[in-house]
């Protein structure tokens, strides 16, 4: 006799309840399980242990089952991991100077301070910069790495820095850079980038034959440069510097993308004021300084991990964050050098450590993680 839907939700229910009440048995379990192994030094993770489990019941599943049992028991993994985590307490160093930065959460930044920045006056870094601080005194620096050392010698307390655009993507130079210095992140704000097309008094667009600006700026403007054939494009550092660039040269035939504030502070004028690809254009800025610091209203968390080069290692790691609720606004990877085809990863998450739950899950992950290093808990200004 064939089940009306009610009468299968019904049985539906009734197996959801014997299966929590074996879940909360399974628990209670992984508890004493804790125990040992905090008695035994024994390690929260045995993947030879997992391994067999899911290899069993997956065969008991059968083969149209084998994969979503896999993932369920994969799913179970992660959170008896992170129950043991909890009862073991085991705190890292990386939780100790977490739990110090958020009892010593700081209410506002400060509002006189040196900040680095690459480029030149003019530069969207300086706008960002004026957003963050409310009267810095800026220190203009040749490079972005210039900048992590200025930071990271103590030279600024703080710096500013591009990290990605919503046209053109990763600002790759400064991912690859973050592996190499000692920072943590302590604002973020989103710029609104405006790119005209700026050249000398008296030049007319047909008189162009090549443009200067920042490699991210020329990718932004690349429907342009599709249209206009015939222009090269030329990276150079910044948008600022490659605006003064083309006010001090004496040809006739170059011009700058840059910003409006560019146009007035180099006496340039506009050949065009539609040359990005999106009139929807912004570039997203980080604020660096040495110290790992917490200030009121951060709500963000970006992380930078390495996982084992194994199957279901990132899954691992991702299954955490889920298990835990929170968003993950952004996973970007960056090859590992000197390794083929292994990747560092850069997470960015909706939480804050003042939460002990979320200290416990950064625990869990640096567990998890061949190498996790806490790049900084921030607020990101829109």
């Amino acid at each position: 006799m064939e089940l009306n839907l009610q009468e299968i939700r019904g049985k539906l229910d009734t197996i959801d309840s014997q299966m929590i009440d074996l879940f909360c048995q399974r628990m209670n379990l992984v508890k004493d399980v804790a125990a040992y192994k905090q008695e035994h030094n024994v390690p929260i993770l045995d993947t030879g242990r997992e391994r067999e489990i899911i290899n069993r019941v997956s065969l008991m599943a059968g083969e149209d089952l084998e994969h979503y049992a896999k993932l369920i028991y994969q799913t179970l993994f992660s959170v008896s991991r992170a129950y043991q985590s909890e009862r073991l307490r085991a705190e890292s160093t990386l939780v100790q100077s977490l739990e110090a930065a958020a009892a010593n959460e700081q209410k506002i930044m400060p509002r006189r301070v040196m900040v680095a920045c690459q480029g030149t006056e003019g530069a969207y870094s300086q706008k960002v910069t004026e957003r963050m601080f409310e009267f810095p005194t800026i220190l203009y620096m040749n490079t972005f790495n210039d900048v992590f050392n200025a930071v990271e010698r103590g030279m600024c307390p703080f710096g500013v820095l591009p990290i990605e655009n919503s046209t053109a993507g990763s600002v790759t130079q400064v991912y690859d850079l973050m592996e190499k210095h000692h920072f943590h992140i302590v604002k973020a704000a989103r710029q609104k980038v405006d790119h005209r097309l700026l050249a000398k008094p008296g030049t007319r667009l047909e008189d162009v034959t090549e443009v200067v600006s920042h490699e991210q700026a020329l990718r932004q403007c690349s429907a342009f440069f599709a249209s206009h054939p015939q222009i090269k494009a030329t990276p150079m550092e910044n948008t600022a510097v490659a605006a003064s660039f083309a006010a001090r040269s004496d040809r006739k035939d170059i011009a700058a993308i840059a910003s409006r504030e560019c146009e007035q502070l180099y006496g340039l004028e506009t050949l065009s004021d539609a040359v990005s690809d999106s009139g929807n254009n912004f570039t997203r800025f980080i604020c660096i300084a040495k110290d790992l610091t917490v200030y009121e209203g951060a709500s963000k968390i970006s992380l930078m991990l390495s996982a084992a080069h194994r199957p279901g290692s990132l899954y691992r790691l991702l299954s955490l964050i889920s298990v835990m609720g929170l968003n993950l606004t952004k996973l970007e990877s960056r090859p590992i050098p000197g390794k083929d085809f292994e990747f560092r990863f850069f997470f960015d998450i909706e939480a804050s450590i003042l939460d002990p739950a979320v200290r416990s899950l950064i625990g869990q992950l640096q567990q998890e993680a061949d190498q996790l290093v806490f790049l900084g808990n921030y607020e990101e200004l829109r």
